[in-house]
């Protein structure tokens, strides 16, 4: 990945291919030695919808499954 520079206003432009894939919009997230983008996604509900597509399990499944693998407190 070739290295990006700002421009006199703060801009950066990112290469034309991370757009094609990642869109436009993201959120930056400040850490402590670096920053991150993150796409923003034009539906939210679809992108979850996409994220759990073939999840068989019932949110009660999947909740008694984590508190069966936390340890005892």
């Amino acid at each position: 990945m070739p290295g990006v520079i700002l421009d006199d206003q703060g801009r950066l432009t990112l290469p034309a291919d991370l757009r094609d894939q990642y869109g436009d919009r993201y959120y930056i997230v400040d850490l402590d030695d670096s920053i991150k983008l993150i796409p923003v996604v034009e539906d939210p509900l679809d992108a979850l919808r996409d994220e759990f597509t073939g999840i068989t399990r019932s949110a009660s499944n999947l909740r008694e499954e984590t508190r069966n693998a936390m340890p005892d407190e």
